[in-house]
């Protein structure tokens, strides 16, 4: 499998650095429009399934969550970031050699997802009273989740392949607008008919069903499947693959159920209703998260074809760039959310106050999880994935064992003890290491600044809404209100308003700096040949 690319002559840093930022603004405005429209959709999602099921039953409804996304992630066995590393390396089209990376990465996956299905929906049975709870229902709501794992599986699969072979508005499309936008719609329409919590499963599940679908029909074209393309791999095309991936596949799964394990632990060492409330307050830390998600799947593939040709400091900018945009969206959520949890809580129902101290722990640990950015992705493109296993194995080791000392006297507050541990560990530990192999500063003045602004302003509205009003919903309303107020004073500055134009014209693609302006160059060309999207695709 050929893993490098053969770049023209070398132009300058500054205009190589002025192109890279510029195509990244375009991929995460792009990525952060979608993850907006994910987290309303996901919010609405939580709060379909708090309302119709209530506390015990949303418990079993969030742990059955948890089984399929960690079910799925191990079975991907890591081949999902194997493609977005990959596939920016090769060519497209007929005459390329990346269709050729889809059976190495899709067959094993889907041969373990079987087995683990057929494993699980066999186990169903003595399984569904300790990882759901007791209930009639339960067996059954726990073989459905059990069988749907290779349709999840190849969908992820599919997805990265997405990434890497459309314009990131397609990736956008399926799994920012589809998939969150179905589900709530389904899962709504089963809890109103008073169907239960299979039929509430079924309608979170077929929307993956569908995204499948059209994963397949968009990435067959451009890899030129059906029009000639080879698919039969060389065994050099296994080796170099697996070699990769397989470090990720432990990483992997850990990091798509980070927030599940601590539910599932909740259910089985305190009960579903304190998981439900758990499942509740994870729901939120994991919206305001989406900003970071949309950016890292945004520019992956951007990451990997930088750091593949050696260009770190271009590689660094783009990560300090997105840091910066991702604290400044993410960090006035987790502060809102840190003060007036009741007032967030509140919207799922009484019962959910609960999870307040919870909610207020996991906000304050994920600042250090989005202030560090996307240092996983840094490692990942970078072809350090037993770094970043490393880095994952570190906060999983600390979550779980926290977890098992504190759950089952605390309930959801001790989870949420135990994973801000591990969120902290997993993101310091991989921010050295980052640090390490770009060999290049990821965070910079303007930063540091960023954060400094945020935490002020949104510390002083949030006092201030607290003192005129406590830590209800009247409270989060004015401190919303003095934030909307002090976002529109600060538009009106010079200084501001040049960065908003600056980023604009990124965004738009006419970056005013000279060395952008003009025709590209020619090594810059060379390397849109060799990436794995057309040119000018974002």
């Amino acid at each position: 499998m050929t893993t490098t690319t053969r770049p023209g002559p070398v132009p300058p840093a500054g205009a190589d650095r002025t192109a890279e930022t510029r195509r990244s603004a375009r991929s995460g405005a792009a990525g952060l429009a979608g993850a907006a429209t994910s987290g309303l959709f996901g919010f609405v999602l939580a709060v379909v399934i708090t309302r119709g099921y209530g506390t015990t039953g949303s418990g079993a409804f969030f742990a059955a969550i948890g089984v399929i996304t960690v079910a799925a992630a191990v079975c991907t066995l890591g081949a999902e970031t194997g493609l977005m590393w990959a596939l920016p390396r090769q060519r497209l089209g007929a005459g390329g050699d990346a269709a050729r990376l889809l059976p190495v990465a899709l067959v094993p996956p889907l041969l373990v997802a079987t087995a683990v299905a057929v494993a699980g929906v066999l186990a169903a049975g003595p399984l569904a009273p300790r990882l759901l709870g007791p209930g009639a229902a339960a067996g059954g709501l726990l073989a459905v989740t059990f069988a749907a794992v290779p349709v999840v599986a190849a969908m992820t699969l599919l997805l990265a392949a997405l990434r890497c072979v459309r314009p990131v508005r397609a990736y956008v499309g399926v799994q920012f607008l589809l998939l969150p936008v179905a589900r709530p719609a389904l899962v709504g329409a089963a809890a109103l008919t008073g169907a239960g919590l299979l039929a509430g499963m079924a309608g979170w599940l077929l929307p993956a069903a569908a995204a499948l679908l059209v994963c397949l029909a968009l990435v067959a074209g451009p890899l030129g499947v059906g029009r000639g393309a080879r698919l039969r791999p060389d065994p050099a095309d296994w080796r170099v693959f697996w070699r990769f991936a397989l470090p990720r596949a432990a990483s992997a799964a850990i990091d798509a159920g980070s927030m599940w394990v601590g539910v599932l632990l909740t259910s089985v060492l305190a009960g579903p209703a304190d998981a439900g409330v758990f499942g509740a307050v994870g729901r939120y830390v994991l919206a305001g998260q989406l900003a970071l998600q949309g950016l890292r799947v945004a520019v992956s593939p951007q990451l990997s074809r930088l750091l593949g040709q050696g260009e770190r400091a271009a590689a660094a900018a783009v990560h300090r760039q997105l840091t910066t945009w991702g604290l400044v969206l993410s960090w006035p959520v987790y502060l809102l959310l840190a003060v007036f949890g009741v007032a967030f809580l509140d919207l799922f129902g009484a019962e959910f106050r609960a999870g307040a101290a919870a909610m207020t722990v996991l906000a304050l640990a994920m600042l250090v999880n989005t202030g560090v950015g996307n240092v996983q992705s840094l490692l990942l493109m970078g072809g350090r994935s037993g770094l970043h296993l490393l880095a994952t194995l570190a906060g999983l080791l600390v979550t779980v064992s926290l977890g098992l000392w504190l759950i089952p006297g605390h309930g959801a507050t001790g989870a949420a003890l135990a994973w801000a541990a591990g969120i902290a560990t997993e993101n310091l530990t991989a921010y050295g290491c980052a640090r390490a192999v770009v060999g290049e500063p990821l965070l910079d003045a303007a930063t540091l600044r960023a954060a400094a602004v945020t935490t002020t302003a949104v510390g002083a509205a949030a006092g201030a809404g607290v003192l005129a009003a406590g830590r209800g919903l009247p409270g989060l309303a004015v401190a919303a209100g003095l934030l909307a107020a002090g976002a529109a004073g600060s538009s009106t500055l010079p200084r501001v308003r040049r960065g908003i134009r600056v980023t604009i014209r990124q965004i738009r693609g006419r970056d005013g700096a000279a060395p952008a302006a003009g025709p590209a160059p020619a090594s810059t060309k060379g390397r849109r040949r060799s990436s794995c999207r057309p040119s000018g695709t974002g």
